[in-house]
Parts: structure tokens; C-alpha cells; sequence
């Protein structure tokens, strides 16, 4: 049997997550300071995939800049051009001449499986069926493309049904066997213009194919929207292991698991972790609350801010209290002169906000 490629789909727009998507990829917004596109990069390396083809469409430049050859990663990648987002089949289509006759897992470049994927990979490669699709216990699997089950086998496969015949969703990574360019050249275009690869693989279902599921039991994040990025950056700050790379001053206090990358300064301040300071960032006479990432050249200075993610550049003077927030590059928030109070706040790139 010949190497199992890999297959990561890094286009489409971002739409649940505008304004933050309008000047960036989805995949690239960090997850504990870390692009979420990278963890499934990580987790296809460990399971031992590593020739990698990356479906990329208007942010293809940001998506080669950070990731480049995958020599980082242990992987040799390949990029593969999707002019239009028309559809998961369609990418499968579209890296035809990529897989070149090879097994692969298609794997969706904003999804977060912490526990990775290295045994869903050994058993595609023990009991060879011509899929072998994941799928998660959810609750609103109207939100999804679900799967039914009879024992061991899919029978059926549903996108986004509006009355669900069960609680399994596709959890966005599949491994196929060749047959399944057989099945994207023989299906149609669905009602919202797209060629569903959920219809592809009921092709192979129609056809007696074998399609094998394997229901996931630990936790599966699809990182599409503001709380589910927060949720995932909760996840893995509770995950990483401590260490501390960067200065805290003598009056300051770290308190619980914080991580201090290199360069980062933290003066007269308070982190309570789980938390993570990014490289070059400053935290001046604040207090930074548990489940927290500034990415790398932030300031924080006399403010508050807990449970929420900041993006690079970002500069947070005077404000109280920040929460549940995911604010983006090079924005500038400072305090207004009338009372403080909470705020939650999804702010894109190059913003500027003033706070009462």
C-alpha cells in the first residue's frame, strides 16, 4: 500500500468569523498562540502523514507565508489552487492530479481534535474500508452534515438536515481510498451550489462501497465561531506545559500555569492562569485573567482582561474589564473618561475603540 497523503482545506471565507476574517485567514487566528491550521498540520505529522497538498483560495499568500515548505512540521507541502469555494467534493476534484492514485485524509484546516489522529489513521490502514469518516455526539446536528448508522456501517449521510434522524455530525476528517474520485466526478451540484462531499460519500454508500465510521469520545472543536475559538483556546492553555521564556518583575505576581515567551515583559502586573503571554508583548499595571493568549507584540496596560484571545499589535490601555473577546490585529482600545464597566467584544484587523 503506498503512503497515505494528506489533504487540508485552507480556503473558504471566514464568514462566521467577520470582522476578524475580512483581513485574514480563519486557519491562521491562533489557538494559545499557535495558528489553529497548525495544530491538524501537527496531528497529520504525527500520525505519520507527511506529503500534504493545502486547498487554498483568496488568503493562499498568508497560508504559504506561514506555513512555506512544511519542512517546520516534518512535511513536504504542496499547495493546490481553488479559485472558487464551491464545494469539500470540489477540492477533492481539484487535488486529483496531487493524490496521484494515493489513499488521504482530507482534513479541515479549522477543525481542533486535541487527541489528534493517529489511531483513526491505523485503523484505515488495518481494515482498508473505502471511507472512513468521524463523527461526534453533538447537540444542534442541524448545524452539520449527520451521519445514521446500522451497526458497523454509514447508510446514510445528511447535509445540514432541518430534522435530524441523529445526533452524529461529521466532525470535518476523512479518510478515503481512491474510489472516492469516482463518486465527486458522478454527483451534482447541491442547492447551494456546491459539490457536498457528504454526497459523495453517500454515492459510495448507493453503491456498496464500504464506509466505516468511527464516532469520536474525547472533545471536538470546529473553531468556526467566536465562542468555539475561546473554548478551544481554553482546552489547550489548560494542555501546554509551563515554561517561561520572558522577564516578570519583582512586584508582579503569576499566578497558576503561566506562560511567558521570549522577549514578553510583565511589570506591577497580575496573570492568573491558565495563560499564555506571546513574544515581545508587555502587561504594564494589569491584570490578565485566567483562559487568556496575547499573541506576540501586544501591550496591556493598566486594564483588565480575562478569558479572551488578542491578536498581534494590539494595544489595550486603561480598559475595564475585557471578557469573552477575541480582538484582532493592530487594534487600539482605551478607556473613555465615564465609568468602566464589562465589555465583549469581535474586533477585526486595524480597529480603533474607545470604552466607557
Amino acid at each position: 500500500m503506498s503512503a497515505v497523503k494528506g489533504l487540508v482545506l485552507s480556503g473558504g471565507k471566514g464568514t462566521r468569523l467577520r470582522p476578524i476574517t475580512h483581513t485574514g485567514a480563519k486557519q491562521l487566528v491562533p489557538i494559545a498562540n499557535k495558528p489553529v491550521l497548525f495544530y491538524g498540520l501537527e496531528a497529520l505529522v504525527e500520525a505519520g502523514v507527511t506529503e500534504i497538498g493545502i486547498v487554498v483560495g483568496d488568503t493562499a499568500s498568508e497560508i504559504r507565508e506561514a506555513v512555506g515548505d512544511g519542512s517546520r512540521f516534518g512535511a513536504r507541502v504542496e499547495y493546490i489552487p481553488q479559485l472558487q469555494p464551491l464545494g469539500l467534493a470540489h477540492a477533492v476534484q481539484i487535488a486529483r492530479d496531487y493524490l496521484a492514485g494515493s489513499d488521504f485524509v482530507m482534513y479541515l484546516g479549522d477543525n481542533f481534535i486535541p487527541g489528534g489522529i493517529a489511531g483513526v489513521v491505523e485503523q484505515f490502514r488495518r481494515e482498508r474500508p473505502d471511507a472512513l469518516i468521524l463523527l461526534k455526539q453533538m447537540p444542534h446536528p442541524e448545524r452539520f452534515g449527520v451521519a445514521e448508522l446500522e451497526g458497523e456501517r454509514v447508510v446514510r449521510l445528511t447535509e445540514k438536515p432541518k430534522k435530524p434522524r441523529s445526533d452524529l455530525v461529521l466532525v470535518g476528517v476523512y479518510l478515503f481510498q481512491t474510489g472516492i474520485l469516482e463518486a465527486v466526478d458522478a454527483i451534482k451540484p447541491s442547492a447551494r451550489g456546491e459539490l457536498e462531499i457528504t454526497d459523495a460519500i453517500q454515492w459510495e454508500i448507493d453503491h456498496g462501497r464500504r464506509v466505516t465510521p468511527h464516532v469520536v469520545t474525547s472533545r471536538w472543536i470546529d473553531t468556526g465561531k467566536m465562542d468555539d475559538l475561546l473554548e478551544c483556546n481554553r482546552v489547550v492553555l489548560e494542555m501546554l506545559p509551563e515554561f517561561r521564556d520572558g522577564k516578570a518583575s519583582e512586584d508582579s505576581k503569576l499566578l497558576g500555569k503561566v506562560i511567558l515567551e521570549e522577549g514578553s515583559e510583565v511589570i506591577g502586573s497580575t496573570i492568573r492562569g491558565p495563560a499564555i503571554i506571546g513574544a515581545h508583548t508587555k502587561v504594564i499595571d494589569s491584570f490578565v485573567g485566567p483562559f487568556t493568549a496575547l499573541y506576540h507584540h501586544v501591550l496591556v496596560e493598566g486594564s483588565e482582561i480575562e478569558h479572551s484571545i488578542v491578536l498581534e499589535n494590539t494595544s489595550i490601555r486603561g480598559v475595564s474589564k475585557i471578557e469573552d473577546s477575541l480582538i484582532g490585529r493592530d487594534v487600539v482600545i482605551e478607556k473613555s473618561q465615564t465609568r468602566p464597566r464589562a465589555h465583549k467584544l469581535m474586533l477585526g484587523d486595524h480597529s480603533r475603540v474607545s470604552l466607557s
